[in-house]
């Protein structure tokens, strides 16, 4: 099997020794003590000098690789001739916000009036596609015209880093290097099969392309051809654009003429602690109301809180789940569900958000997993990040403690965990 080395660790002990040299000479010691700033600076050309020599050295190792997987030397030298290690990838790549953000405040930006008046201006204007795609793969043209709102503000974002570029800094220096190594690959193959041009290869600082945001291995698995001319074009081709977002539901499991889901009203005593799928029909024999329309039919659906029993509630079935497998965050799927009913004229949530709840940092997150574990309701490790593990254990602490077990993190609960475990 093929392996690709790291020279980073090689070269990093070779500038050591260089500066070391440098710093234990009279004069230089001098000068270094007199002006650190200077050797600061200094330091930083230098380790940015070596790391771009070892990062050309691992992509002909790379280069190596596709040519043995298959790809042309013409895609090759297309493809990777002046590809340059790009810094600010891997500070992207590293960069964790202090905050966790509250849905509210992401849903305020996702499905904002801006992003749902120019929603129905693009329905407008690419109606027959969209209601074509809709006939073709039965995902509703309203979600297919959301998706591309969210995923790049209708296409006005979907950022200006060399997928190339972006992926082999990644592989080389990023957090899941045989990811981001995988995905360089499938990219060396979408452009050797003539589907889109090196350098027009552009997205995010992650490797998401386009109007749809494809990784380039969900390019390969679900991008369309919508226009018939030949290629698959999610970044010049609105056909192709939506007919890829309503592939990729429809192999995800999207079931045609069932709703998302609706927002529901949830009766006096209900047990938030209840994670599992249901049928309609038995949640409505637990007291669950629609707030707007008719109660769907689905027959496996659950209740999500997102911001738990002070929030509101909503009832989801395998559409909700699809639009997960597009990206597998709760409040990504909401944004999708309900900026695609606005642009289709449908009404919003009608619950108020707590917005009075302060946000936890992730240092409290992380405080709070090391509590939970402390006090004998073990979540795994401690990573900042609210998983399932982490608000499964929670919910155990709340009905032991006869509080309401909704699994949603609060500074209040956190005082609580601190005074319980001192």
């Amino acid at each position: 099997m093929f392996r690709i080395f790291s020279f980073s660790g090689c070269y990093r002990p070779l500038l050591r020794v260089s500066l070391a040299a440098v710093l234990i000479s009279p004069l230089a010691g001098g000068v270094a003590l007199a002006n650190q700033q200077l050797m600061t600076e200094v330091d930083a050309r230098a380790a940015n000098e070596v790391s771009y020599a070892n990062f050309q050295q691992w992509l002909q190792a790379f280069r190596r690789h596709a040519a043995s997987e298959g790809i042309s030397e013409a895609t090759l030298s297309e493809a990777l001739d002046g590809v340059r290690y790009r810094a600010r990838v891997i500070e992207l790549d590293s960069f964790q916000p202090e905050f966790v953000r509250p849905i509210w405040e992401y849903l305020d930006t996702a499905v904002s009036s801006t992003r749902i008046n120019t929603g129905r201006e693009k329905f407008a204007d690419h109606r027959d596609t969209a209601m074509q795609m809709q006939q073709r793969y039965g995902v509703p043209a309203e979600i297919i015209v959301s998706i591309w709102g969210i995923e790049s503000n209708y296409g006005s974002n979907f950022g200006d880093f060399s997928t190339l570029e972006a992926l082999a800094t990644l592989a080389y220096d990023g957090r899941r290097r045989d990811f981001a190594r995988g995905e360089l690959l499938a990219a060396l193959r979408i452009i050797d099969q003539g589907d889109i041009a090196a350098e027009q290869m552009k997205g995010s600082w992650a490797g998401a392309m386009g109007h749809t945001q494809f990784i380039p291995s969900s390019f390969e698995a679900y991008a369309v051809d919508g226009d018939g001319d030949g290629r698959r074009d999610i970044w010049g081709s609105i056909p192709d654009v939506m007919a890829s977002t309503a592939n990729y539901l429809a192999r995800a499991g999207w079931q045609t003429g069932q709703p998302w889901g609706v927002e529901v009203s949830l009766p006096e005593g209900f047990d938030y602690a209840q994670t599992e799928r249901r049928s309609s029909a038995e949640w409505q024999r637990q007291g669950i109301q629609a707030l707007q329309g008719e109660f769907p039919n689905f027959d496996s659906a659950a209740v999500v809180i997102p911001a738990g029993a002070n929030g509101p509630a909503f009832l989801v079935g395998p559409n909700f789940r699809a639009i997960l497998r597009y990206n597998n965050a709760t409040s990504y799927a909401l944004a999708v569900a309900t900026l695609g009913d606005a642009i289709a004229g449908r009404g919003g949530i009608e619950q108020s958000w707590p917005r009075d709840q302060a946000a936890l940092t992730r240092d409290d997150v992380q405080e709070l997993q090391q509590r939970l574990n402390r006090v004998g309701y073990a979540v795994g490790g401690a990573d900042g990040v609210m998983g399932p593990n982490t608000r499964q254990g929670l919910r155990n602490f709340q009905r032991d403690q006869g509080l309401i077990p909704d699994g949603f993190a609060t500074q209040e609960l956190l005082e609580q965990l601190r005074s319980r475990s001192e």
